[in-house]
């Protein structure tokens, strides 16, 4: 057996393992991290940005919001069913975050908000589009290893080791020899990045079937094995949930397509009905959320060929900073395209009758509701939620267009209790010296609905609460040493 010796072991090296490692590291501490994969960054290698407050950039733009009003927005929009110490901790700690980022030689774009009504938080890794947060995992381990970070990677943890109310560190495997690995260490730090990928875990904690009325991002391995080996050594879990938004089940689409079904359009359910205001799709939050309630969890976005001529001309209501579509372009290739690929929840009708055959929704609810709301587009009024006139937009030449949204996520979310200072609690509520969780696998600051309002959370959740179970893990390592 390989035998290693640490002050602090890092369990996976995603964006809050290497947080953690390298806020240990710079407090002095010898670290060692544990990754499963072939590389660092984990699902960070796959995003865009984070969560920041009181920024260089935002100061730069007198932007806000402040730690305080954020802290404020943050605890209003849970209702207070969250830990207030923790989310004060992470909002606390955000505000030194992006500059302490940008020291390293991170380049970030100026703050944008998801969606309108959100905040100006979301700090993007330059050159901004899909998996640009790259960038920032690069300069990170580059940073960890100058700091003397000991990286074992293809080197998945099996079990937290502890004697008698301690952790003593962790047993791993080298799954290219096979052979185990004995990490003594002082503290550990658990930061797995949830069970996104694992269908069982989704069922039975969050109640829904994975490929069936859910389709989430899928992080190969993903499992919550970070989360079992806590529950193994006493920690308490948690509520758990999906970090739910909306997506569409078949195939994969084009960047312009999945826009082109992000917009304020008639949304109906399987009776035909409507069921919210349209003008709120541009939130995945409440959006999947609505859709969550419908029979079957399903929903369609319609819309008719003068809207289509509208995407393609004027272009989009809704569009994405960081993404440079704001109309799409021959939508009737893009979709020929995508139903040659396999995907089988894009519609095409030449009438609402032809649209209800394919799609299973209800015809005459349909009709009844396309006729009601075709009265209302008339009128300029929506009275029954009040959607903004600018949206109202009939549904009435041929073609007709339809795709069905389902309940989507980002990945799972909680699992690990923890405290302010990332400290794993047990079922006593009392401390579990030495342990500690960080990212996906501790994060319960979101109530029932992901606090998009502020966006770039999940990423800055990880990498604050990683700095924090680093400088704390670094702290109380330093304390029993001596």
């Amino acid at each position: 057996m390989n035998k290693l010796e640490a002050d602090v072991v890092v369990i996976a090296a995603g964006v809050a393992g290497l947080a953690a490692a390298i806020a240990a590291a710079e407090k002095g501490a010898k670290v060692v991290a544990l990754e499963k994969g072939s590389t660092t960054g984990g699902t960070g290698n796959m995003g865009m940005g984070l969560f920041g407050v009181e920024s260089r950039l935002q100061r730069l733009k007198q932007m806000g919001p402040t730690k305080e009003e954020a802290f404020r927005i943050f605890m209003d929009y849970t209702h207070w069913q969250v830990d207030a110490r923790l989310v004060r901790a992470y909002i606390d700690k955000a505000a030194t975050t992006i500059d302490w980022l940008e020291k390293m030689g991170v380049e970030l774009l100026e703050p944008s908000a998801y969606f309108p009504g959100g905040w100006p938080t979301w700090h993007i890794v330059k050159p901004g589009g899909e998996g640009c947060a790259k960038n920032m995992v690069r300069i990170m381990t580059e940073r960890a290893r100058e700091m003397g970070v000991q990286f074992f990677l293809q080197t998945p943890v099996k079990k937290i080791l502890k004697q008698g109310d301690k952790i003593v560190g962790a047993i791993a495997e080298d799954d290219r020899s096979g052979e185990p690995i004995q990490a003594t260490a002082k503290a550990v730090i658990i930061a797995t990045g949830g069970f996104g990928d694992n269908p069982e875990m989704i069922r039975k904690y969050t109640g829904y079937e994975w490929g069936h009325d859910l389709k989430s991002t899928r992080i190969p391995g993903l499992v919550g094995d970070g989360i079992r080996m806590a529950w193994e050594v006493g920690a308490a879990p948690t509520e758990m949930r999906m970090e739910l938004i909306y997506s569409m089940f078949g195939g994969e689409l084009s960047r312009e397509l999945a826009e082109t079904f992000r917009q304020p359009h008639l949304l109906v359910n399987l009776f035909g009905e409507r069921f919210m205001d349209e003008g709120i799709i541009a939130s995945p939050a409440f959006t999947g959320n609505a859709i969550s309630r419908q029979k079957n969890r399903s929903a369609f976005l319609i819309f008719d060929g003068n809207v289509k001529n509208h995407m393609e001309t004027v272009g989009f209501d809704f569009y994405h900073v960081p993404f440079p579509f704001t109309k799409v372009e021959n939508l009737d290739a893009l979709i020929r395209e995508t139903s040659d690929k396999g995907n089988k929840d894009v519609f095409v009708a030449d009438s609402l009758d032809e649209l209800a055959s394919k799609t299973g929704i209800d015809p005459d609810g349909l009709k009844r509701t396309v006729d009601e709301y075709n009265g209302f587009c008339e009128k300029g009024f929506d009275p029954i939620f009040d959607k903004r006139h600018r949206y109202l937009r009939s549904v009435k030449t041929p073609r007709f267009y339809a795709g069905r949204l389902v309940p989507g996520a980002y990945g799972s979310l909680g699992g690990i209790k923890i405290n302010y200072k990332t400290e794993v609690l047990g079922k006593d509520w009392k401390k579990n010296p030495g342990l500690y969780a960080a990212g996906t696998d501790a994060n319960c600051v979101y109530g029932d609905t992901y606090v998009f309002v502020l966006p770039g959370n999940t990423m800055g959740f990880a990498m604050n609460t990683g700095r924090i179970a680093g400088e704390h893990a670094a702290a109380y390592a330093q304390s029993i040493g001596k």
